[in-house]
């Protein structure tokens, strides 16, 4: 074990609406959970401890014409603040000017055995916009978003995820994937969004295969690698996973000091690239690098071109910045995976949860000054 951590140590070193339901939902449904926790990550007979993410079930599309057709106020969102998968649509329904055609309620950071609930009118510790119970007319008992999921389908045996997006007229589930949410939130509604947003290309065909050779390795071993660290059971498969993690963020920091002609990911054009990997990398300090144990490197002290493209969209984007609720972040994680953090005590920092523009740490900073007058 030692070789092996001294092979890593090396390895590293380099760089009110109306729903129509189809069925009803009622609480005879409780019966029908499946049977592991929704929080049960591993499989208690895996002798891997490797984590291993589901697929998800509901894959219909929005299209003219077909089951799901674009109508303004016609589709809900179901995300979750503290979700990276879900914080995805959550930027993309911005940039692309969806906010008054697809409106949006956000879960309370809290998942509990029951899965996400809806926050309730006493709640006072989940800052953020539509923080709220279920306001769809004819849910108004729904206390878990998984309501929804057995309305849709009573004998569902699934995970209750987010992001969901559901029809509201027809009372059915649409998709809880965000990589194709976001897809369509890209140019299925375009004949009804203010022309402006038309322009707003997130997969320009120029780029569409760097940016699907992208999403392969930063899904597979960024978005979900730092699960696959924080969830693993074994200390084989975490140091499998934390390696490859770490082999894959000197890749990202690489590619963004080759990039010369503009502040995103692809230069000049902001792309699903930069959504895609944000939402991960903006939760990098906060949370996994302690709760995840990610712990090799942080990102404002380790990847300095990382740390750049990340403050550029936080700061000045608000489509990700005013998307980022760091109280659901911070608490989702350190207390409602107490497998991990039995205490689910929250750590206070990093303080600010990110820097400015203008602004370093201490180490960062006194290294750069010198650099400069060398």
């Amino acid at each position: 074990m030692l070789l092996r951590a001294k092979q890593i140590g090396g390895h590293l070193n380099r760089h009110s609406i109306t729903a129509t339901a189809t069925r009803r939902f009622s609480t005879s449904n409780i019966g029908k959970m499946p049977e592991d926790k929704i929080t049960s990550w591993v499989a208690p007979n895996d002798k891997t401890g490797e984590f291993k993410r589901g697929q998800s079930q509901f894959r219909n599309w929005i299209k003219k014409g077909g089951e799901f057709p674009p109508e303004k106020g016609r589709y809900h969102l179901y995300v979750s603040y503290a979700c990276p998968w879900a914080h995805r649509t959550l930027i993309v329904r911005q940039l692309k000017g969806l906010e008054d055609i697809i409106l949006f309620t956000s879960v309370h950071w809290h998942m509990q055995q029951k899965g996400w609930r809806f926050a309730t009118s006493t709640d006072n510790d989940a800052p953020g916009e539509n923080v709220t119970p279920d306001p769809i007319k004819g849910h108004e008992g729904y206390e878990y978003l998984r309501d929804i999921y057995f309305q849709v389908d009573p004998e569902y045996k699934g995970r209750f995820t987010v992001p969901t997006l559901y029809d509201v007229k027809q009372g059915k589930i649409v998709s809880n994937e965000s990589s194709e949410i976001i897809r369509m939130f890209y140019t299925e509604f375009d004949d009804i969004i203010d022309p402006k947003y038309k322009n707003v290309h997130l997969f320009p065909s120029h780029l569409q295969s760097e940016i699907e050779a992208t999403n392969q390795w930063t899904y597979d071993d960024i978005n979900n690698g730092v699960y696959k660290s924080g969830f693993a059971t074994t200390q084989d498969a975490y140091e499998k996973a934390v390696t490859t993690l770490f082999t894959s963020l000197d890749r990202a920091e690489k590619h963004l000091s080759s990039v010369t002609d503009g502040p995103f990911y692809f230069g000049k054009e902001i792309t699903e690239a930069d959504v895609r990997l944000y939402t991960t990398i903006i939760r990098f300090d906060v949370v996994y690098v302690q709760h995840f144990k990610t712990n090799v490197r942080d990102i404002r002290t380790g990847y300095p071109y990382l740390h750049k493209w990340l403050r550029n969209l936080y700061w000045n984007m608000p489509a990700f910045g005013e998307t980022t609720e760091w109280s659901h972040i911070k608490k989702h994680y350190t207390k409602s995976h107490t497998q991990i953090n039995q205490f689910s005590i929250t750590p206070v920092g990093p303080e600010p949860p990110i820097l400015r523009e203008d602004e370093e740490v201490p180490a960062v900073a006194f290294a750069l000054k010198n650099a400069g007058k060398k």
